[in-house]
């Protein structure tokens, strides 16, 4: 079995990355669950890694190049780990110490700067503890996490193991 090249490791990249937004979209949209703060940064997060892997795939560059847009890929897809796992936490505490709900994202970007609304965010409300969905036991975070993981390995083997086309 040959490994496939960067460019198409890219191409698998960015089109999981548009199946986890789809999905998101589809949670939010048909199911009607109302995205928090928390979840809206993973998919920031999601949509940029999912950028970055399009243009290495367009661009095609060289091994140094492979590795620079792999070394992207880790730490936008570890940032949006780092959010899930937030999330995970917040949603795993007792319910007596879970922060209290706060305002909408919009209502934040309205009247506060942008360092003190990621502050707020990052602190979490009672919003993103609360579990919506699960599947196999495992709340949305947790499957975002996994998403995370896998983007991260293979942004790791790209920075190991880059393959021309």
């Amino acid at each position: 079995m040959t490994i496939p090249n960067s460019r198409n490791i890219n191409y698998l990249v960015f089109s999981g990355c548009i199946f986890l937004i789809l999905v998101a979209l589809y949670m939010e949209h048909a199911m009607a669950l109302e995205p928090c703060p928390l979840c809206i940064l993973q998919r920031v997060a999601v949509i940029t890694t999912g950028v970055v892997a399009l243009i290495a795939a367009l661009f095609n560059p060289g091994i140094k190049g492979i590795r620079i847009f792999g070394s992207v890929g880790v730490i936008t897809a570890s940032l949006g780990a780092a959010l899930a796992v937030r999330q995970l936490w917040l949603q795993n505490l007792p319910k007596d110490e879970v922060p209290a709900c706060g305002p909408g994202l919009d209502y934040l970007m309205d009247v506060f700067p942008l360092t003190e609304v990621l502050s707020m965010i990052l602190t979490g409300d009672g919003s993103c503890a609360e579990v919506l969905w699960t599947l196999f036991g495992i709340s949305i975070p947790g499957w975002t996490l996994i998403g995370f993981i896998g983007l991260i390995a293979i942004s790791l083997f790209q920075i190991i193991k880059p393959r021309l086309s």
